[in-house]
């Protein structure tokens, strides 16, 4: 009888070891090397141990021909549709991660219950939670009556055997997918092996029988989705939830989608009867804004398709340090530090002894550069002392020249910052032919020099 082979996996990239390190060759993770079983796992497999069979051939096409659109199946819930580019997709894959408590069962148990009661078919199987915990939230969320069909059970094969008797369920949430295990594979449940064989068994059912699958995944501390990265190339989308613990709203976001736009954002507010749509986000998180305080300005965003108002606060303070405090929540710092570099070295604005504090309101976060000369407009406006125009929007891409670039989606941020009543707005060169409307008093500047002076000239101005 052979003897069983081992080897050590890396449980944050899949990496196999032939003997234990304390670091991994491949991410440099510490001390993530687990022992397992090469008998269905990762290099092994029942395959391995017989001749493989000879392949069949495959029928080839051309890159001509007709071309039809993806079944989709409509939530009913119009931020879920937008993100997931109109509905899920039938034979389709969704991984949906997000921190603990943050709304994911919730919003996947309404999904649930929405399609239910048109007539879809709907099994949710829970590997976390007990019957009786799920109820209890579908009563909470007044959508017990409905017909979705609910199990508690975490091996892959009676999943599998379940579901497929009867009609072919529309739609199947598993949650989460590092509870699942199958008897294919030898490791303990949660480990890389145990996610991918699993995972692979979920979507190769969907792919055959036209049902569409909703993957739960857990988030790691540093914000990505936990177990092999793998997995997210094997599903067709991949969608975070996020949201902070001090705020009512979450943002679902799309990071992949072979159906539809990615980057794109759905709004929801979360209350005593579950998650509640946002249609216009702008105006959640302008709501508390402050037009007399200086050191604030509106920027005109884009997230996907979505035009988004966001405010961004900026503090430069005196520092008693002899190193000052940079300090930002919602944008990213080393961005941060170039605008601070382009403002000492090209605009004569002395930032070096001074802390700097910059936030995003309502904890959103900005990942486009288009913020950069709402950050130095909000920066100037706070070292001044000198409130901005609480009517005027900001937006542009700053170089290290201390040129102000063109972005994109113009008209789309000038559009929604109208629909909110803003009537002036500090934009690139390059969209002249924007010329009516809030565009016609927009303030083009060449050059972040430029709109340094436009600030401090007008405290001079009402001196």
């Amino acid at each position: 009888m052979a003897k069983p082979r081992f080897q050590f996996v890396c449980q944050n990239c899949g990496t196999a070891h032939a003997r234990w390190a304390g670091k991994c060759e491949g991410c440099g993770e510490w001390n993530t090397l687990v022992e397992e079983g090469t008998v269905g796992g990762i290099g092994g497999g029942p395959q391995s141990l017989r001749k493989a069979r000879p392949g069949r051939p495959v029928a080839l096409t051309t890159l001509s021909g007709e071309i039809e659109d993806a079944p989709r199946i409509i939530t009913g819930i119009g931020e879920l549709d937008r993100v997931t580019g109109g509905g899920f997709v039938r034979g389709s894959a969704i991984l949906v991660g997000g921190d603990p408590g943050i709304g994911k069962s919730t919003l996947l148990t309404q999904a649930a219950a929405a399609l239910a009661s048109r007539g879809y078919r709907i099994v949710y199987v829970s590997g976390e939670e007990a019957v009786a915990q799920i109820r209890l939230r579908a009563q909470r969320l007044r959508v017990a009556e409905t017909p979705v069909e609910l199990a508690a059970e975490t091996n892959v094969e009676n999943i599998l055997a379940t579901i497929g008797e009867g009609r072919r369920p529309d739609l199947v949430i598993l949650d989460s997918i590092q509870t699942l295990w199958t008897e294919t594979a030898e490791s303990a449940p949660g480990t890389v092996t145990q996610v991918r064989a699993s995972a692979q068994a979920m979507i190769r059912y969907a792919k055959s029988t036209g049902a569409a699958i909703v993957l739960v995944g857990h988030v790691t501390k540093e914000g990505q989705i936990a177990g092999p990265r793998v997995v997210e190339h094997m599903v067709d989308a991949v969608l975070y939830f996020e949201g902070e613990g001090g705020h009512h709203y979450r943002i679902l976001r799309t990071v992949k989608n072979r159906f539809g736009p990615t980057d794109e954002i759905g709004v929801f507010e979360m209350g005593d009867k579950g998650l509640s749509e946002v249609p216009n986000p702008s105006e959640l998180f302008l709501g508390e804004r402050s037009a007399a305080a200086p050191g604030a300005a509106v920027f005109a965003g884009m997230e996907g398709t979505r035009p988004v108002l966001v405010e961004i606060q900026a503090l430069v303070a005196p520092s008693p340090l002899g190193t000052p405090r940079r300090t930002v929540v919602g944008w990213d710092t080393s961005r941060l530090s170039m605008v601070l570099a382009v403002l000492e070295a090209h605009c004569g604005v002395r930032l070096s002894t001074h802390d700097v504090y910059l936030n995003v309101a309502g904890g959103y976060r900005i990942s486009e550069p288009a913020a950069d000369v709402a950050v130095a407009a909000a920066l100037v406006s706070s070292l001044c002392g000198l409130a901005l125009p609480a009517d005027c929007v900001y937006f542009g891409e700053i170089s290290l020249s201390g040129a102000v670039r063109p972005v994109g989606h113009a008209a789309s941020r000038l559009r929604e910052a109208e629909k909110l009543g803003f009537t002036k707005a500090v934009m690139p060169q390059g969209n002249e032919e924007l010329g009516t409307g809030i565009a016609a008093n927009a303030y083009r500047p060449e050059a972040l020099a430029d709109l340094v002076a436009r600030i401090a000239g007008s405290r001079t101005a009402r001196e």
